[in-house]
């Protein structure tokens, strides 16, 4: 497994604890926003800063509108 993918798992397990859901229902409230991809590939930075950054930054994903497909 891969850094990104550690880090990745690692991310949303403690988001998910923070919020009080679990990192499946984090999971899916990604996907259904269509930002998955994108928080996973924010590694280089939310690795490098304290983790409440990104979860403000999953906050703000989480309640912008969907992006138009």
């Amino acid at each position: 497994m891969s850094k990104e993918m550690d880090f990745f798992i690692y991310l949303i397990e403690r988001y998910g604890a923070r919020r009080g859901i679990t990192g499946a229902q984090v999971l899916e409230l990604l996907d259904s926003k269509g930002v998955t991809g994108f928080v996973f590939d924010m590694y280089e930075l939310y690795h490098s800063e304290r983790i409440e950054n990104a979860f403000e930054d999953i906050d703000r994903l989480l309640v912008a509108p969907l992006a138009p497909q």
